[in-house]
């Protein structure tokens, strides 16, 4: 196979035009991205998902780039990873200016879904193969691309869950994320619920028959509301807002005005600081319901029933003070400044499993999620830029 040769812009203008929206496969952009490593004698191995509908690609270029199952756990560690998300949020509802899935250029500027969110990096990591083959490296760079990031983080998992054993684990990992390519060593962590409660249907004019669970999770909201206040005692100046929140986002309940209802369901998202888990939250929500909703729902239903579901974990970032990937990619860009953000990303799932994570890539994250999402060029040159500094410090 002859080795496909595509710019920075020509490659991002294929992996948006794969609409890799969560919901839908990955497996063209995929397909695409393998194809394309081959042909510059670049190997890759696929994790999929449990339905196969979806896969992560691990790729390595350097020495060891031959370790894998077989090798099982010897010499299974070191090297960098450069790691990115292939899944795009949708765009229903959004009023673009041109097909979201067509990368177009105009006012300097390249526009479509996910060009900012995380193609541009995906782009410039896979225009950079090429040059990483031709050179001499005496440590490996790993290629790891996965999926449904944005939907909580759950397909990097199955990836990292190999390391050390059929892939290797990075020492140092950079994520990506689109920063303005300044540094980023912390961000906030995500816990999510699902609430489930459960009463007794009746008809409106005999109240007194029905056990509303309308009525009683707007109680359990309520009070939520007052532990979301208690949270905002610990404050980290760096992030914006300062303090960790606790948000009811979907609620869902009720068919019919003369029916009292006898489910309603609702989601609790947290945004936590770094340092500050909030995995006790999760029980004392569980003993509210047991000592303030269900003896009232109970009276009325002996059924009645409040579940309390974790629904996903994206574990809060913190690089630390004396983190080699901070330190390296404050080299590389030529910073002596770090940032933190209030979003979430797969670094804290990377922390978690050994490597040191820094995050760092191109374009703003104002732009993600967002009709007309752009690019700017100067973005993607500043981060092609960073990538053959690494390269140099590879080769050392």
């Amino acid at each position: 196979m002859s080795a496909i040769k595509l710019s920075v812009t020509d490659l991002l203008a294929k992996l948006v035009a794969f609409d890799t929206t969560s919901h839908k496969t990955n497996l063209p952009l995929i397909d695409f991205v393998r194809d394309y490593l081959a042909s510059h004698g670049v190997e890759s191995q696929l994790v999929p998902s449990s339905d196969g509908l979806k896969a992560s690609l691990y790729a390595t270029i350097g020495p060891g780039a031959t370790i894998g199952p077989a090798d099982g756990k010897d010499a299974a560690c070191g090297g960098i990873g450069l790691s990115g998300h292939t899944d795009v949020v949708p765009v229903t509802g959004q009023d673009w200016d041109s097909d979201p899935f067509q990368l177009t250029s105009r006012d300097g500027r390249l526009y479509g879904r996910g060009s900012c969110d995380m193609k541009g990096f995906l782009a410039c990591v896979l225009a950079m193969v090429p040059q990483f083959r031709s050179r001499n490296l005496k440590t490996p760079l790993h290629i790891l691309f996965s999926y449904d990031e944005e939907v909580g983080c759950t397909g990097v998992r199955p990836m990292i869950e190999r390391f050390g054993d059929q892939l290797i684990k990075p020492r140092l990992i950079i994520v990506g994320e689109p920063t303005g390519m300044g540094v980023v060593e912390a961000h906030k962590g995500a816990t999510r619920f699902a609430v489930e409660v459960s009463g007794r249907a009746a008809h409106s004019s005999m109240a007194h028959l029905g056990a509303n669970a309308v009525m009683a999770a707007g109680r359990m909201i309520a009070w939520l509301g007052s532990k979301e206040a208690a949270l905002r005692d610990r404050r980290d100046e760096r992030f914006t807002p300062p303090y960790a929140s606790l948000q009811v986002n979907v609620i869902n309940g009720g068919f019919a005005q003369n029916v009292i209802p006898a489910t309603c369901t609702f989601t609790i998202d947290i945004r936590n600081l770094p340092g500050s888990p909030v995995r006790h939250l999760e029980q004392d929500i569980k003993a509210f319901a047991e000592a303030s909703i269900l003896p009232g729902l109970r009276a009325v239903a002996p059924e009645a029933a409040v579940e309390v579901t974790r629904t996903n974990e994206i574990p809060a970032f913190q690089a630390g003070d004396d983190s080699p990937a901070t330190s390296l990619a404050l080299q590389l860009a030529g910073q002596n400044e770090t940032f933190s953000v209030s979003y979430g990303t797969e670094a804290g799932l990377f922390q978690q499993a050994g490597s040191s994570t820094v995050i760092c890539g191109p374009g703003d994250i104002a732009q993600a999620h967002t009709a007309n999402e752009f690019v700017d060029p100067g973005q993607l040159e500043n981060c092609t830029a960073f990538l053959t500094r690494l390269a140099d410090w590879c080769e050392r």
